[in-house]
């Protein structure tokens, strides 16, 4: 006799889950058993928080010639409420707009940030003229996408809800057999706003690796006097 069907499910919206759907969008995450979902990452902090965030006992395994770690379970009604919302099986280059609540959506881009995005804090140490040393702190923010519709969406919201816009760049593919990568980049002033913006709370939910990069850089850059020139 074959098994019953499992009634389609809402699953109820809150920061944690907002924050596993941004994982999820970032790599090829489903299954094609309309079933499996997976999680990888080289991170093992970060597999854990995925699993804490959806209450998991599954041990984490390794992938396909033991060049990662992944969680994968089984659970038919959050794989098809996923892709209600907008995600696809193993075709993130088609990859559209993800239906969340405006309320989430810091959250949801965090997850983002810590699924396929990077952080990147470092001094400048330049323009040596008249026996000085000009010293900049740089700091950028990126997120990329192999779906252009994704990074259009994405960069549209993160401009309504944050108020920046980051510069949009074509990263062209190194062979044919390869697609575009879509990247929205963010400069000093709006990557400072920006990460002050997803990393609200003490208690949240993310990748404690990138967060101490963010504070870190956030604190360097309220501390830089302007135009700081030293004598060399």
């Amino acid at each position: 006799m074959p098994k019953q069907k499992l009634p389609n499910k809402n699953f109820v919206w809150d920061s944690k889950l907002a924050y596993v759907v941004g994982l999820l969008v970032t790599d090829e995450n489903l299954s094609k058993d309309r079933r499996h979902i997976n999680f990888r990452s080289s991170e093992t902090p970060l597999l854990n928080t995925f699993k804490n965030c959806l209450g998991l006992k599954n041990k984490i395994g390794y992938t396909e010639g033991q060049r990662g770690q992944r969680v994968q379970f089984g659970n038919v009604q959050l794989y098809n409420w996923l892709l209600k919302i907008g995600l696809t099986p193993a075709k993130t280059h088609t990859i559209g707009k993800i239906e969340i609540p405006d309320l989430f959506f810091k959250d949801f881009l965090r997850g983002h940030l810590d699924g396929d995005g990077s952080i990147t804090a470092y001094t400048d140490r330049y323009n040596f003229y008249k026996g000085r040393n000009y010293t900049n702190k740089r700091i950028f923010v990126r997120f990329i996408s192999a779906s252009k519709k994704h990074i259009d969406w994405l960069r549209q919201k993160i401009t309504k809800f944050a108020g920046v816009k980051g510069a949009f760049i074509v990263n062209k593919p190194k062979s044919i057999n390869h697609v575009p990568i879509y990247e929205i980049k963010f400069a000093k002033k709006e990557s400072i706003k920006l990460l002050k913006w997803i990393y609200y709370g003490r208690n949240i939910s993310c990748l404690k690796r990138k967060r101490v990069i963010a504070e870190k850089a956030i604190m360097a850059i309220s501390n830089e006097k302007r135009r700081e020139y030293t004598k060399i």
